[in-house]
Parts: structure tokens; C-alpha cells; sequence
């Protein structure tokens, strides 16, 4: 059966190895994953940094769809952010020619796999422990952090699609 005869991943049951409170997260990310397949079916390079009505552009949120898990998981494991993660934060929306909408959707799945595999190994008792994030170690749990991980992948996932379709139309 292909995934787009299956309902989506919330109707689709247990991931299993995943703790049973980490389900909507973990199918909310693997939903993730599968629309912006859909999404970018047909979607010609010259247009990945088209920024319409001077909004972000489909590349900008291709980078920032990796670059934002990174870094929240990194504040949910208690981690300070890197050099790297700073270096990669910096160049999110700088049109770059060289990557193409396929290296960051592999990129992406590569990160949501890392992701996956990381939600198998958090302690449920760790969910309530806080956590500082950015410069000034605002408190956040590591639940909070997870679930907003999920949640602000599906919100770029749904500006992406309505970018994709406006920089389509537009050419």
C-alpha cells in the first residue's frame, strides 16, 4: 500500500520503540516528512530562493526545517548550542546555489531519522526536567521542547506549502 492510500500518520497507530507519550510527536514529524515530499514534487530549482511578497523563501525553510530540530534537540539533551549550529542559524536564509531542494529534503529526512531514533532513548522521566534554551537559558521542559519541535516543523511544513504554490503560480 502507498502512503498516499494510508491515512495519515496519527491514524496509523504505534511507532513502535517509541514511548506511548512521544506518539503525537513522532507522527506529527513522520507527517512532516511525507508532505514536503509531496510538496516539492515538480518544484524547479531556479525558484528555491524566490522570496514572494518578500516573504521567507521555499529554501529558507528547507534549511530552517533541519537547522530548528538540530538545535531544540540539542536544548532538550541539556546541550549548548555549537559553533556549527550557530554558523548553520546565520546562513538559513541566504540564498545558496550550491545545494538543490533535493540535498536539503535529504538533509531534512536524514535529520527527522536522527530525530526517531533519539525519541527512543529519552527517558519519560526526564519529560518534566527544564532545560535553558538560547543565550539567555530561558526555562523550558524537555517535553516542551520536543512537542514544540514537532509543532514548529509542522508550521514551516504549512508555510512552505503555501510558498511553493504562490512562487509556482507567480512563474
Amino acid at each position: 500500500m502507498k502512503d498516499k492510500d494510508l491515512p495519515e500518520y496519527w491514524l496509523r497507530g504505534k511507532v513502535e520503540g517509541t514511548p506511548d507519550l512521544l506518539q503525537p510527536i513522532v507522527h506529527s514529524l513522520l507527517q512532516s516528512k511525507l508532505e514536503l515530499k509531496k510538496y516539492m514534487l515538480d518544484f524547479k530549482e531556479s525558484l528555491l530562493w524566490e522570496k514572494p511578497a518578500g516573504r521567507a523563501s521555499v529554501g529558507f525553510h528547507l534549511q530552517h526545517l533541519t537547522g530548528v530540530l538540530d538545535r531544540l534537540f540539542s536544548y532538550a539533551e541539556g546541550l549548548s548550542l555549537t559553533e556549527k549550529q550557530l554558523e548553520y542559524l546565520k546562513i538559513e536564509a541566504v540564498p545558496n546555489s550550491n545545494v538543490s531542494s533535493e540535498m536539503l529534503i535529504a538533509e531534512f529526512d536524514k535529520k527527522i531519522e536522527e530525530i526517531l531514533e533519539k525519541l527512543k532513548t529519552i527517558p519519560v522521566a526526564s519529560f518534566t526536567e527544564f532545560r535553558g534554551v538560547g543565550r539567555k537559558q530561558l526555562p523550558s521542559s524537555v517535553i516542551g521542547l520536543i512537542f514544540h519541535a514537532a509543532e514548529h516543523t509542522q508550521r514551516h511544513i504549512g508555510q512552505l506549502l503555501v510558498t511553493v504554490s504562490v512562487v509556482k503560480e507567480e512563474n
